[in-house]
Order: structure tokens, then sequence, then C-alpha cells
């Protein structure tokens, strides 16, 4: 197309026609709205804090400040914070940068090993590899647009309206194969299980997490604490200490 670099492939996640396309534009053209809601919250909370003032026996003029600041600080967090819950899906933000940092934090400091980047033989390259004091996990990211709906129905996962092993096959293959190989690699009898972090999308779950059909789906937040709660195994420090180094060995780096 005229005007396209010959060089860089063209992403249609930018196009004219994608729904990040029309998501972006929706979004700088409800600019305006955005600041009139804002203000209006803004005016109205300094009302409040101007009667909390006189009511109690305040400075009223500074209560309507605080409380009307407050209030119009509160909206412009909201609305950034469901902004910034599409990066992934946009294209602004790789999700394996979100969740890996979270990752090692909930868990480095207790025993876990965490691995980024890496390409299971046979299988699809993987996000992270977590390997700890009760067990080993693959954890995928994936990114859905604005209003998809992650849920449970009986024993199977819906993303919207489809299955949840549809959507996963890949990540459950690279379990099975990752399995078989640490087994006959170490020795030791160790299952691997599939975590799929997900962004954008809701999990209809007070918690943020949801299991179904040999799969949990959690938000990148939860995933760390969700690991740590779990019992499938019990592995000794030695034992971490060799499935980690020959996951480090036979998996290749991707990133």
């Amino acid at each position: 197309m005229p005007g396209e670099s010959i060089y860089v492939p063209s992403d249609e996640r930018f196009g004219g026609s994608s729904p990040q396309y029309y998501y972006e534009t929706a979004w700088v053209s409800g600019r305006k709205k955005r600041l009139r809601k804002r203000l209006l919250i803004g005016v109205a909370g300094m009302a409040f804090g101007i009667w909390l003032g006189i009511r109690f026996g305040l400075d009223f003029f500074l209560t309507g400040l605080v409380v009307g600041g407050g209030a119009a600080f509160i909206d412009f967090l909201v609305a950034w914070r469901a902004h910034e819950r599409t990066a992934v899906w946009r294209g602004k933000r790789r999700g394996q940068d979100i969740t890996g940092p979270l990752l090692r934090l909930g868990l480095n400091r207790r025993g876990y090993r965490v691995m980024d980047g890496r390409a299971v033989p046979g299988a699809a390259s993987i996000d992270h590899l977590v390997i700890g004091p009760n067990g080993v996990w693959i954890v995928d990211n994936e990114a859905w647009e604005p209003g998809t709906y992650v849920a449970k129905y009986g024993e199977r996962l819906f993303f919207g309206e489809k299955y949840g092993t549809s959507m996963a096959k890949d990540l459950i293959k690279a379990t099975t194969s990752l399995a078989e190989m640490l087994r006959e690699q170490t020795g030791l009898d160790v299952s691997v299980a599939p975590v799929l972090a997900v962004h954008g999308a809701k999990i209809e779950s007070r918690s943020g997490v949801l299991s179904g059909e040999g799969l949990t789906v959690a938000y990148p937040r939860k995933v760390a604490r969700w690991i740590r709660s779990q019992s499938d195994a019990t592995l000794t420090p030695e034992q971490i200490d060799l499935l980690a180094r020959t996951a480090a060995l036979m998996l290749r780096r991707m990133f």
C-alpha cells in the first residue's frame, strides 16, 4: 500500500480496519467528554466538601478543594486504569513484561525459580516457567479486546464464545511435552500445570482466578499468589535446582 515501509512488516492491529484502531480513535475523540465529566465530578465534590466544612466547623474552602480535587483525581485514575488494561491488546506493551516482574516479585524470595521466554522442543514457545517447592508451571500471556468475559460453566472455561481448551491448545501441549522431558532427564516424577495470564478481558470470579479443563486463568497480579497456594508436589531445594538447571539446558531462550 502507498506510504507503507518496504522494510517493516505491516501490523494489522494498527491498520484502519482493526478493532485496536477503532478503540484508539474512540479514546482520543472522547477526551473532551472525559474532561467535562471530570470537571463536573470535581465541582460536585467541591460543593460536598464545602458543605462538610460548614457542617463540622472546618475551613470550608480548603475542605472543598481537597474533596473536589480528590474526586477528580479518582475519576482520572479509573479512566487511566481502564485504558492501561488494554495496553497489551493494543500492542503498546508485551504481556510478559508485565507478568514476569510480578512473578519474580511474588516468588523469588520464597524458593521459586522463574525463567522467561523459553522454547519447548516440538511445542510452542512459553513466556514463563516457574519451578518451586510445590510444583512446576508454565505461564503464558494472552490479551483480549475490552468487553470479553472469561467465565466457567460447569467444568468448561469460555473466552467470550470460545472454549478454553481451544484457546490454549498450544499451551497445554507445551506442558505435556515439557513434563515428559523433565521426567526423562531428571528421573523425577513431576507434572507441569498450565496457567494463562489474562490481559484486557474480565474474569468472572471475585478472586480473579478460574480453573477448569486442566487450565487455570488469572489476572497477572494474581498468578504468583495462586501458585503459592497450590500443593501439587513437594520438591526439595536440591530437586528444584536440578529441574531449573535441566530446563535451562533444554529450553532455548527466546527473549
